[in-house]
């Protein structure tokens, strides 16, 4: 596994794939959204994040000066970003078209290093997984001593 430097502290980065981590958007008029998860890509021990808003009115994001353009043509705006640190904010800026002319928007993002996830993952909480199966398990048991009650 690589480790990535955080400001606070190590954060140990899985291995090269793709996965999903919470994102959270604060900064703005506070209209603008982000979808959350995000996809995660961990590509030779370095982190990106595909950030999706909630508007296709969004031409470029700028992280620490480097200047990002969208990854898609059609739909809401999309752009794949480094993640330099985790669990603290990141300021960027955003242009937006959506207002009377462009302009730059000034926002933070946080990239919550526990919920880094599989991104092939079922989708559900840990617990809903195993309480499934602790109740297939008890169902499974149950059909076992009905059919042993029959053979004696």
């Amino acid at each position: 596994m690589e480790t990535m430097e955080s400001k606070k502290e190590n954060v140990i980065l899985p291995e090269d794939g793709e996965y999903t981590v919470e994102v959270t958007l604060e900064g703005g008029s506070g209209r603008a959204q982000i979808t959350s998860p995000a996809e995660l890509l961990i590509e030779d021990g370095e982190a990106y994040a595909r950030i999706e808003w909630s508007s296709s009115h969004y031409d470029y994001m700028k992280v620490e000066e480097e200047m990002y353009l969208p990854v898609n043509e059609e739909g809401n705006s999309v752009f794949e970003i480094p993640v330099t640190v985790f669990d603290e904010p990141v300021e960027i800026l955003a242009e937006t078209t959506a207002m009377s002319r462009p302009h730059e928007v000034e926002y933070t993002l946080t990239f919550s290093s526990e919920s880094i996830s599989s991104a092939g993952g079922t989708g559900l909480p840990g617990g809903v997984v195993w309480a499934a199966a602790l109740i297939l398990a008890a169902a499974a048991a149950v059909c076992l001593v009905k059919k042993r009650k029959k053979e004696s």
